[in-house]
């Protein structure tokens, strides 16, 4: 009796269940392992006046608290042994309507701390399921087909507040930190073209010749934004929105900014330049993402750690 040997199998078909299987792969990594990861970038910057001692800003961004999140939670209560002398945080702190308190009970060790903050869309609008494909077309928007669902941004801003955290939503705002003037200008978010420019605080006549640091603060990094800041004489610039493109190839970086920022500066500190001037900008990576899209890949999230010394 002879027996058939077995038809080779279709190499194309091979491949393609190989991709298929390393992509469900990736999928799994990055929903139950990377977006959990949570890491502290340090960084630093010379940028004080003369004299001054040193100084630690922690930056956060894009926390996006959904509910029954105790990872992140322990992790951002966990913060606070990092001791900053300054909290920045630069919104997009909700994915859920009922978070707000979660997200005080979250970030309570934190307000210890001073701190200034303004908001993102998600401090507004709570998000909605969309194809992920459609960020690779351009920045996102408010679906204007459907009502947005409207988040209680007023009690989570009083929240912040009650704790002394102050709120630069198209407002500036000076304090003295260690015995440094810190000068603050902060807008609404530019994603939703909802920035005013409110300057810098005025104060006495020779401020401008006495020690100080002018610190501008945003949501969403979009060139306009960063190039008013730059021209205006800002010492730093802190942003976030994009998470760092949140699904990056290894090796290469992110493929989306979310906005009109090169996507190679999508995470990190760099220079931006405008009017001549040159202006230290760091982009967060941001903490958290949508709870329709809860997944990252090669781009762990974070909260930064800007360590500021004299000049």
């Amino acid at each position: 009796m002879t027996v058939d040997s077995p038809r080779s199998a279709n190499p194309w078909l091979i491949g393609l269940g190989a991709v298929g299987v390393a992509g469900l792969g990736c999928v799994a990594y990055g929903a139950l392992v990377e977006r959990n990861w949570f890491t502290v970038r340090y960084e630093s910057l010379a940028i004080l006046p003369k004299g001054s001692e040193p100084f630690r800003v922690l930056h956060l961004s894009d926390i996006h608290l959904n509910l029954g999140q105790r990872r992140k939670t322990e992790w951002l209560q966990r913060l606070a042994e990092l001791k900053p002398d300054l909290v920045v945080n630069t919104g997009d702190n909700l994915t859920h309507p009922e978070a707000i308190d979660p997200l005080l009970d979250a970030l309570k060790p934190l307000m210890q701390f001073p701190g200034v903050f303004v908001p993102g869309s998600n401090d507004y609008y709570a998000p909605r399921f969309k194809n992920p494909a459609s960020y690779l077309a351009g920045p996102s928007q408010l679906s204007k087909k459907r009502n947005p669902l409207k988040l209680d941004t007023e009690r989570m801003h009083a929240g912040f507040g009650a704790r002394g955290w102050v709120n630069l939503t198209n407002r500036n705002q000076s304090m003295v930190l260690k015995g440094i003037r810190f000068d603050f200008s902060g807008v609404d978010d530019p994603h939703l073209k909802r920035e005013r420019y409110a300057g810098w605080p005025k104060g006495t006549t020779d401020q401008d010749s006495s020690p100080h640091l002018k610190v501008a603060v945003a949501h969403a990094p979009y060139q306009r934004v960063l190039d008013h800041f730059t021209e205006d004489g800002a010492d730093l610039l802190l942003a976030g929105h994009t998470h760092g493109g949140q699904l990056c190839i290894p090796g290469y970086g992110a493929l989306v900014s979310n906005c009109d920022l090169p996507t190679w500066r999508a995470k990190g500190l760099n220079d931006w330049e405008s009017g001549g001037r040159t202006t230290p900008v760091n982009v967060s990576g941001g903490i958290g993402t949508s709870r329709f899209a809860p997944i990252r890949f090669a781009c762990r999230p974070e909260a930064v750690v800007l360590e500021l010394h004299p000049k």
